[in-house]
């Protein structure tokens, strides 16, 4: 590991390059927080590896006295980089956690010289639209997003 993988921040916490094993704690981390939605293809542990596996040294988790009180899965395409399920736990927020980990994530991007980032943010979601908007982020008016989940049915549907 590198010295750029692990950076010791302020209130005891230390961040680093999310790997494989952390699964565990980062699913439970997401189960903990109050609106949170994951889904069971993607955030398996299979989904997270692959994607983990496909974007090395850019997604981040935030430990505490040993414990997994952060994270971001964060991945690019070479263009544009897209962070999925930024969390804090909730009892550590507000101490610049996010932050932390959002600057750790751009770092590693800056690295792959990707020069753009997006982000879901759900419109109830309060605490994350705050966060986002007041660290100065941009909110799209200027598109829609739109999904297709790719399973036989919605495919041959598509085909139809």
């Amino acid at each position: 590991m590198d010295k750029r993988d692990t950076f010791y921040g302020i209130n005891g916490i230390s961040l680093r390059e999310m790997r494989p094993e952390d699964f565990e704690a980062v699913h439970e981390l997401w189960m903990s927080i109050h609106g949170f939605a994951i889904r069971s293809v993607d955030d398996s542990y299979e989904g997270v590896l692959r994607f983990l596996k496909r974007n090395p040294g850019c997604s981040v988790v935030a430990e505490k006295a040993g414990e997994v009180v952060g994270s971001i899965l964060c991945g690019h395409d070479g263009r544009t980089a897209c962070f999925y399920h930024v969390c804090v736990r909730e009892d550590c927020r507000k101490h610049g956690i996010g932050k932390e980990m959002v600057t750790f994530c751009m770092r590693a991007l800056q690295r792959e010289q990707v020069s753009k980032i997006s982000l879901v943010a759900f419109m109830n979601n309060e605490v994350g639209n705050q966060f986002w908007n007041a660290e100065g982020w941009t909110r799209r008016q200027d598109l829609n997003q739109y999904e297709f989940i790719l399973n036989e049915d919605n495919i041959t549907r598509f085909n139809a």
